[in-house]
C-alpha cells in the first residue's frame, strides 16, 4: 500500500525555521520530522511513499538524493571522477515518489496532483508532513479494510498546550503540565482512503478538510479510528522544542523502530 504525505505548506508560524526549508523539513534530533514521520510508517511496514511537495520542495529532493551524504560516512575521491565510497550506511527500504504539486495548491488539490503515481485498484494510506504519533499503521489499514468504506481518518484528543491548575479556593491543590484537551475528538491526520475520494476534489484550491471530507462524511463514508496514545503536531516553535526535549530524553513515543 502506498502513503501520501501532504509536505507542501509553509508553516508560518516556526518564524525563522521555515523561513529557509520547508516545515517537514525542520528538524527533530538531527533528522527531518517527514523523516520521522515515514519512520512510523515503516516500522509497519509500509514503505512506498508520495511526497506532495510545494514550498522550497526541492530542499525535500535533495535531502532524499543526497541521502548517505546525510547520513552515512563517505569518502570522495577527486582522483577518479568525483567517485564516492559510503562507509557504515544508514539506509531505508523505501521507495519515494517526489511530486511538485504547487506553491499555493490546497490539500485536496495536492492529493489530487499525485492521483496518476497511485494505483487504483488499492486504497492508500495519507497523512500531514508535521504530525507525529505512536500510532499502530497496521492496526489502522486492517480497521479500514474491517469497515470497508470510501475513507477513514484517525481522531485523536488535543494535547494541552499550557499546564492546568486545579483550586480549592486559592490554594492550588493540583497541576498536571500538558494535560490532554476536553475530550473532544479531532482530526489528527493519519487517514487510509480509497482513491474514488479524489473524485471529490474539484481543482487545486480544493481544502481536503472542508470540502471532501465534510461529504464523505454526510455520505455515511467516513469512519473514525480513535488513537488514545501519543499525538502532537508541530505546528509552533513551542511544539519543535517539545518534541526535540522529548527525543533528547529518549522518551520519544512515536519512536516505533
Amino acid at each position: 500500500m502506498q502513503t501520501v504525505i501532504l509536505a507542501g505548506g509553509l508553516g508560518s508560524r516556526l518564524g525563522e525555521e521555515t523561513a529557509i526549508k520547508p516545515k517537514p523539513m525542520v528538524e527533530i534530533g538531527g533528522m527531518p520530522i517527514l523523516w520521522h514521520i515515514m519512520k512510523i510508517y515503516s516500522a509497519s511496514g509500509f514503505n512506498d511513499f508520495v511526497i506532495c511537495l510545494g514550498y522550497k520542495g526541492y530542499l525535500i529532493k535533495e535531502f532524499f538524493a543526497n541521502y548517505f551524504l546525510h547520513t552515512s560516512d563517505v569518502t570522495i575521491d577527486l582522483r577518479n571522477g568525483n567517485g564516492m565510497e559510503v562507509h557504515c550506511a544508514r539506509s531505508e527500504p523505501w521507495r519515494i515518489t517526489l511530486v511538485e504539486t504547487g506553491p499555493a495548491t490546497m490539500t485536496g488539490g495536492r492529493l489530487a496532483a499525485i492521483r496518476p503515481y497511485l494505483d487504483p485498484h488499492q486504497p492508500f494510506c495519507f497523512t500531514y508532513g508535521d504530525g507525529v504519533a505512536d500510532i499502530d499503521i497496521a492496526a489502522l489499514v486492517d480497521f479500514h479494510h474491517t469497515h470497508g468504506l470510501r475513507a477513514t481518518v484517525t481522531s485523536v484528543a488535543p494535547p494541552g498546550r499550557f499546564g492546568a491548575l486545579a483550586f480549592e479556593g486559592d490554594r492550588v491543590v493540583d497541576f498536571r503540565e500538558k494535560p490532554m484537551g476536553d475530550g473532544g475528538q479531532i482530526n489528527g491526520g493519519f487517514f487510509v482512503a480509497d482513491p474514488s475520494v479524489l473524485d471529490l476534489v474539484d481543482g487545486p484550491d480544493t481544502v481536503w478538510e472542508t470540502g471532501p471530507l465534510e461529504r464523505l462524511a454526510r455520505g455515511g463514508e467516513l469512519v473514525g479510528y480513535r488513537h488514545e496514545g501519543f499525538w502532537q503536531p508541530m505546528d509552533t516553535l513551542r511544539d519543535k522544542l517539545y518534541l526535540e526535549e522529548l527525543w533528547n530524553k529518549d522518551k520519544a513515543p512515536w519512536k516505533r523502530w
